[in-house]
């Protein structure tokens, strides 16, 4: 088991099949385990929230991704009047990943490591060599992705904005046409706003859920477990009341006989939630009925179960659901909605769901040797470093040795002769070893990028180092998995190891 990994309980398997199928014998694949960046006692939990879209709902990406797309484009066509012959190009959903950033003056993409550098680019789909990306992000100030040059690629729901923003680069450039970065963007950002806002995806999507929506036969019986060890649950998305009740009944009606519907989980439901002002502003809870007609506006008392809330605040909900800080943990995807805002705002608990996580693991797995080997050239190379530098040292003091032999009768000057081809020899046998050692692992880190994406590399990673993604769950999540209903393999008392932080000094 890996450092920060949580093992499922299992049990042995002549007690499993006594016990019959319920007992669940949770021999559970590492892509469906749930990984820990601090301790978290699950003992102490006593209120457990839920997003609703890509959380408790998990897409079919490759499906959400397209109907994005065409919806999107259709606006663009209609209402910014581009030509239709952009409707016909090819977008490659594999294209973009989570964790990039779209510099809107230069119409390029980047990927940044934990510490702000930049390596790599793209240009429309064309890479942007070396020179050039120094010359445009090594002499700036350090990338702040606050300012409105750059968006922040950090959700699923926003990986068809990047695709289409480089498709159509390459596009409008190989057309000759007269191209603003930043009003293109803006145009995408615009368009596929009002997709979600006038309904046009959601419509589609309510109409045929199982198109688009994973219904997964564990979510029912993860919330009845947390529920039977005397949590209470709450949903917590800014999804609108009619689109939440259609996704919410598609995943948990008629899952269990002892939930009439998907509203008997919860213990509070909060739609419109409007995250992340959610966290740091104090808009007062409103309650709608069935219909999401409004019933009245919402300011003391309790949030009482079966009622349907709108908007409210984070520190209302603490007051009336009688449960705060450390012991209310929030389940959410979005690194600044969800995770971010909620740690900064509050002392809730979070975990962070990561559906990539699973194809991630899968090929890191498939991919174990040639990492493993990764590594191990990785160890390599400072050592190979130092052995040269004392090679060279050794080199130049017979060097030193051999100018002042003539005068000294105790030196001879043919075994300094001969010492010194073997020095040299050696040096040139480690330079040698140097050249092929970076050759090898340049090559195995392509090959090894290339397998995980193409163009982009794995989602954590850039270079030896965490990406600027895979910081911010590091910083954010207390533990990270690939869905919610990976909790079922763990007890609801858990308590969730973090593992030891190291300095450098402290490794032997």
């Amino acid at each position: 088991m890996s450092v920060g990994e949580s093992k499922p309980m299992s049990l042995p398997k002549e007690i499993a099949r006594l016990l019959g199928p319920d007992a669940h014998e949770l021999d559970v694949p590492r892509s469906r385990r749930v990984f820990v960046n601090r301790n978290l006692r699950m003992d102490e939990i006593d209120l457990v929230g839920f997003d609703m879209d890509y959380t408790l709902a998990i897409y079919n990406q490759a499906s959400i991704e397209r109907l994005s797309i065409e919806c999107t484009l259709r606006k663009m066509v209609e209402k910014h009047r581009y030509s239709s012959a952009i409707l016909g190009l090819d977008y490659d959903p594999a294209w973009a990943i989570r964790g990039l950033v779209v510099d809107r003056r230069q119409g390029n993409l980047l990927k940044m490591d934990r510490y702000g550098h930049v390596g790599r680019v793209y240009h429309g789909r064309r890479p942007v060599a070396k020179p050039e990306r120094h010359a445009l992000y090594r002499g700036e100030q350090r990338i702040r992705l606050s300012s409105s040059r750059y968006a922040w690629i950090d959700t699923l729901f926003a990986l068809p904005e990047a695709v289409m923003y480089t498709r159509l680069i390459d596009y409008f450039e190989d057309q000759k046409q007269p191209l603003r970065f930043t009003r293109l963007w803006q145009d995408i950002r615009e368009c596929i706003d009002e997709a979600h806002r006038d309904e046009s995806m959601k419509t589609i999507i309510k109409a045929n859920p199982g198109a688009y929506l994973v219904r997964d036969p564990e979510l029912a019986p993860t919330l009845h477990k947390y529920r039977s060890s005397g949590k209470r649950l709450f949903l917590l998305t800014n999804s609108l009341w009619d689109y939440t009740d259609h996704v919410m009944r598609f995943l948990l009606d008629n899952a269990l006989s002892a939930y009439p519907s998907w509203r008997s989980y919860f213990d509070i439901i909060v739609v419109a939630a409007q995250k992340p002002a959610f966290f740091t502003e104090r808009a007062p809870f409103s309650e709608i009925d069935a219909s999401g007609h409004p019933l009245r506006q919402f300011r003391e008392g309790q949030l009482l179960r079966g009622r349907i809330y709108e908007c409210g605040n984070l520190y209302d909900l603490e007051r009336m659901a009688g449960a705060g800080g450390d012991h209310v943990l929030y389940i959410g995807d979005h690194i600044y909605g969800d995770m971010l805002r909620s740690k900064k705002s509050s002392n809730w608990r979070t975990a962070m769901i990561i559906q990539e996580l699973e194809s991630e693991i899968q090929m890191q797995d498939r991919r174990a040797a040639e990492i493993a080997r990764l590594e191990e050239l990785e160890r390599r190379l400072p050592t190979l470093d130092s052995e040269i530098n004392y090679a060279q040292l050794v080199l130049k003091s017979l060097a030193r040795l051999s100018d002042s032999a003539s005068g000294e009768p105790k030196i001879d000057p043919r075994q300094v002769e001969t010492a010194k081809r073997a020095a040299k020899a050696n040096l040139d046998h480690l330079r040698a070893e140097l050249r092929d050692t970076l050759d090898e692992y340049g090559t195995l880190h392509q090959e090894i990028d290339r397998a995980f994406n193409p163009y982009w590399g794995p989602l954590f990673k850039e270079g030896p180092e965490n990406s600027r993604f895979g910081e911010q769950v590091e910083d954010y999540a207390c533990v990270y998995t690939s869905r919610v209903s990976n909790f079922l393999s763990y007890s609801p008392l858990q308590y969730f190891r973090g593992p030891r932080d190291h300095m450098p000094h402290e490794f032997a």
